[in-house]
């Protein structure tokens, strides 16, 4: 081996180069020359090829840069010894730089056919121009989209917000709103809904919509199509009573369907100021008549009476014909009291009104009844705290009070209890509310209250009318309630007529009160301070006027309230609602079941269950009557919200007392 290699390297029997070429100077320099051009040009290929690869970490098939780089610098050096040899015959050397050229083209060229297929894979700077030029479309795409999402998010914003004011609307509305389709199923109702028909939203979902009209217009081919009509129309709470409301309705169209949307407006309220303001408008028109009759009639009775003095005087001689005289005149006299009492009703009678202790007043009747009324009548007076001044006049204010104690005594044929009380009061909005010809302020208040035989409810429509009475033909002329009511509303006041038939009535009159600026700044401040509550309270009052009253200020106050309109419906209510913490019950209720057998009853059901009780009569009263416990907790009808207030806690305290 290592004397082939020494023969190899062994030139010196060799010759060279240029003797092939005859020496000739211009062959021997162009080869020369142009194996230096070519060896420089190989030799600065791989220099090119080592600052890129090192430079462009990134380029794929390093290695096979760094391999041709080695195979190029091999073809630059044997150039380099073809120069060479043309003066030295270095053979051996170049024929081994040769063949290793060969093995390292061989080794390129092998490598280099298996990573064609993967070398074709790179994109050519069309493809990456196309890859970009999409990439751009794309890029467009997307920031149209992201400009389209915003768009969409920015409208589903703005619904948002939209349906949040129109859900905001609908449930802080005055009025019920109630949205329902044409299969007549309720789709939307209201918390002002819930109120006023007593049912949860829950409970009538889906449901169809002639559930709250009563069974008449329920029951027509189409249960809904008279509520969808709009107008006025009549609706049903929950637990079966009606009530009056006006209905606004429009039609629209939701993907496609039919949907009403109907507004309901409470009418209870106006129809109860229509009522009292036509009761104001016929005692108006009733008074002006009787006041134009009186006056005339005064006139007649002037002559009358004055020619049948007259007539007396000469007759004294004929005894027998001035009888009929003094007949005549003393009729005349009883018409004139009779036309005074018009007079009275209509307002036209001239007062001197003046101020007047109340208590005082009482006491001094209180001598008069007791010689007036018959010996089987008990009297008696109270008197609230404090001085109760009333401005009036106090001849017309005696006189309406001797006329309703003559009328309690005829009410109690087999004797009873008359009592006379005062006290100081103020009428609120909620009393308004009932009787909106009264004025809100502080009054003087004068009751009479008897335990007679009570009127019935058309009789108390019709009490104040002059000529209207119950009693026999002969025994009353009808004016004496009729000269009450004249008086009081003639001195800035009212008068009110609570009665019952077999528990008496009471009759209130509401005389201005003299120092009323003071006053009502003391019952407001009362108002303000009265307690409040969280427990729920079953209300039993018949009266539908009185128990949407009762109901606004009892939740007013912070309680749950649920409603019932008579002893039975109340019963079914306290068993199915285990959350009942107290019965408020009126005393006198339809339906066979008094507000005592209703709370004897309650008791059995719920030990220890506190119970107020409501009614227009004193306690006292009641307790004479029978009719009640002495320990019970009554609330006098009228109330104001204080003494409601202060009431509802009395009974809870005495229940958790009693347990």
């Amino acid at each position: 081996m290592w004397a082939f290699l020494e023969r190899l390297l062994d030139s010196s029997m060799l010759s060279p180069h240029g003797i092939c070429l005859l020496w000739e100077p211009e062959l021997i320099w162009l080869h020369v020359v142009a194996d230096t051009c070519i060896a420089a040009a190989y030799f600065s290929i791989p220099f090119a090829l080592a600052i890129l690869v090192t430079k462009r970490r990134d380029l794929k098939f390093g290695w096979v840069y760094w391999a041709f780089a080695i195979f190029i610098m091999a073809c630059g050096l044997t150039h380099v010894l073809s120069i060479y040899t043309l003066w030295v015959p270095i053979y051996g050397i170049e024929g081994i730089v040769k063949a290793a050229t060969a093995v390292a083209s061989v080794f390129t060229a092998a490598a280099l056919w298996p990573l064609l297929p993967k070398i074709l894979t790179i994109p050519s700077p069309f493809e990456l121009r196309q890859v970009q030029a999409a990439l751009e479309e794309e890029e467009i795409k997307s920031r149209d989209a992201t400009l389209l999402l915003q768009q969409v998010g920015e409208a589903q914003r703005a619904m948002r917000d939209s349906v949040a004011r129109l859900t905001a609307i609908v449930e802080t509305a005055v009025d019920g709103v109630i949205l329902f389709d044409a299969q007549d199923r309720i789709l939307l109702f209201n918390p002002a809904c819930e109120r006023l028909f007593g049912y949860r939203a829950n409970e009538v979902m889906g449901r169809n919509v002639g559930m709250l009209m009563p069974e008449p217009a329920a029951g027509s081919d189409n249960p809904a199509r008279h509520f969808a009509t709009g107008g006025e129309a009549v609706g049903q709470h929950r637990d079966g009573s009606t009530f009056p409301m006006d209905l606004s309705v429009g039609k629209a169209r939701q993907d496609g369907e039919l949907i009403f949307v109907g507004i309901i407006h409470d009418l209870t309220a106006r129809k109860l100021t229509e009522q009292q303001l036509q009761q104001a408008q016929k005692m108006e028109t009733v008074g002006q008549l009787s006041g134009g009759i009186a006056h005339d009639f005064n006139n007649l009775l002037t002559v009358i009476i004055g020619n049948a003095e007259h007539l007396s005087e000469q007759l004294k001689v004929r005894p027998d014909l001035k009888r009929f005289a003094d007949d005549i005149c003393q009729s005349g006299e009883r018409g004139a009291e009779l036309t005074q009492r018009l007079l009275a009703f209509s307002r036209r009678q001239l007062l001197q009104p003046q101020m007047i202790d109340c208590r005082g007043l009482l006491d001094s009747m209180f001598k008069l009844l007791k010689r007036t009324l018959r010996e089987d009548i008990e009297i008696r007076t109270s008197s609230g705290p404090g001085t109760i001044m009333a401005f009036a006049d106090r001849a017309q204010l005696e006189s309406a009070v001797l006329n309703l104690a003559l009328n309690a005594q005829d009410a109690m044929p087999a004797g009873g209890h008359l009592t006379l009380s005062t006290e100081l009061t103020a009428i609120d909005d909620d009393y308004r509310a009932l009787h909106p010809e009264v004025a809100s302020g502080a009054y003087a208040l004068i009751s009479v209250t008897d335990d007679g035989e009570g009127m019935t409810v058309d009789v108390i429509a019709r009490a104040f009318e002059p000529f209207f009475t119950t009693k026999e033909v002969g025994k009353g002329s009808g004016l004496g309630l009729s000269m009450v009511y004249g008086f009081a509303k003639q001195s800035g006041g009212h008068v009110s007529i609570y009665s019952e038939p077999g528990l008496g009535t009471t009759v209130r009159i509401y005389l201005p009160h003299a120092a009323a600026g003071e006053s009502q700044a003391d019952l407001a401040e009362g108002e303000d301070t009265a307690p409040r509550g969280y427990e729920t309270i079953l209300i039993a009052e018949d009266d539908p006027f009185v128990r949407s009253s009762v109901i606004r200020r009892v939740e007013a106050l912070g309680y749950r309230v649920v409603a019932a309109v008579n002893g039975k419906e109340a019963l079914q209510q306290l068993r199915t609602d285990p959350g009942i913490d107290m019965l408020f019950t009126d005393i006198v209720m339809p339906g066979g079941m008094s507000g005592w057998e209703l709370a004897d009853q309650a008791r059995r059901i719920r030990p220890g269950l506190p119970v107020l009780f409501t009614s227009g009569y004193a306690l006292e009263t009641l307790v004479e009557q029978g009719r009640a416990h002495a320990q019970a907790i009554v609330l006098t009808k009228p109330y104001r919200k204080a003494e409601l207030a202060q009431r509802l806690r009395d009974a809870f305290a005495a229940a958790a007392l009693a347990s």
